[in-house]
């Protein structure tokens, strides 16, 4: 008995690997296209549209839907860095609106002082509304690690907050006519959100620095080796001597900063402040982040792949309304491209894992 035990446990060592990585050569490229699948749907994308619908294709609107790109692309970037570390920010859309109001507010009304009122500059209304974005994004971070909150938590409830402040900034009103008047100098405040340079618009050159950067703190600085480190293995960046909880804060700050931004993008681009500016903005943003292979479990992503997901997700949207696709099977099919994207992420986890196993 003991003979034939022995025997067996030999022949089922022996016996070749079952899983995916039975077929080295196979599971490589099914590895490599499952890495590719950003850029791959976006083109099939393209090709079904462009197939389609004749004005899909059309160099005008192609240039409107890289401009809609940019706001939920910048978004989604701060989101990502968020991401990286293991957390989540459910905050960016209200973030969005009360940037929108306090800018909108300072261009229309000014901001009262004893003795009168003070306007400033367009320049000046969008550094405070990129600061009130950033601080907004302080307190998520230091609710997150100092009282041990969890992210979702956190974010959740500073969803309603900013959304409540925009709303009590107004009343609930609007700020229409956001073009300023020379003799306040407050003027030029659509040149973000309505002009071009080169025949391409603002907002898009935005996204493109906005991108370039974030592509170069994630990958070339000490700072961006933190946050892979804290998202990838907590305890063992504590161990390391990495300050986990400035980490998390600046992640949430830079998250508010960006989600001002674009924000203010979309404000200038409208010509007015609503206090419902962004409504739901938070939940493409994390779509595109996730549709671009970052990990909501953290420590895995790039800034290009989100950039690429802001991409499907604004070229799908903008297709389905073009083919007279009714809104409620957009969510849907939103809401599916959603479900994909974090089932092939797992699948090429796995891939990896086992082709891993294997060469070892």
């Amino acid at each position: 008995m003991t003979d034939t035990h022995v025997d067996a446990s030999r022949e089922a060592a022996a016996a070749p690997d079952p899983g995916p990585a039975r077929n080295p050569s196979l599971a490589k490229a099914a590895l490599l296209i499952l890495r590719g699948r950003t850029l791959v749907v976006l083109v099939l994308l393209v090709i079904f549209f462009g197939a389609i619908s004749s004005e899909y294709l059309t160099q005008s609107n192609l240039i409107l839907m890289t401009k809609h790109v940019a706001i939920n692309a910048i978004l989604a970037i701060g989101v990502t860095f968020v991401i990286l570390t293991g957390g989540i920010d459910l905050s960016v859309g209200s973030i969005a609106g009360l940037a929108s109001m306090v800018a909108g507010g300072l261009l229309f009304k000014g901001w009262n002082v004893p003795g009168g009122t003070v306007f400033f500059s367009a320049a000046v209304v969008i550094l405070i509304g990129i600061a009130v974005g950033a601080l907004v994004g302080a307190v998520n971070g230091l609710v997150v690690t100092r009282f041990k909150v969890a992210p979702f938590i956190a974010t959740l409830g500073m969803l309603y907050v900013a959304r409540g402040l925009a709303q009590l900034h107004s009343n609930g009103g609007t700020y229409p006519d956001l073009s300023g008047t020379p003799s306040r100098g407050n003027t030029g405040f659509h040149v973000i959100g309505v002009d071009s340079v080169l025949g391409i618009p603002v907002a898009v050159w935005i996204m493109i620095l906005v991108a370039a950067v974030a592509v170069v703190v994630t990958t070339k600085t000490p700072f961006g080796r933190r946050i892979f480190a804290v998202g990838g293995n907590e305890r063992a960046a504590i161990l390391a001597g990495i300050r986990v909880n400035r980490v998390k804060i600046a992640v949430y700050v830079i998250s508010g900063a960006c989600a001002a931004l674009a924000g203010l993008l979309l404000t200038s681009e409208l010509g007015a402040a609503y206090p419902d500016t962004a409504t739901t903005y938070e939940l493409n943003a994390i779509a595109a982040a996730v549709l671009g292979g970052t990990a909501l479990s953290g420590g895995r992503g790039t800034v290009i792949g989100t950039v690429m997901g802001a991409f499907v997700i604004g070229f799908l949207s903008d297709g389905l309304v073009l083919v007279g696709v009714s809104t409620f099977w957009q969510s849907v099919v939103k809401g599916a491209v959603i479900v994909f994207a974090v089932i092939t992420e797992q699948a090429q986890q796995r891939l990896q894992s086992s082709l891993a196993k294997r060469s070892s």
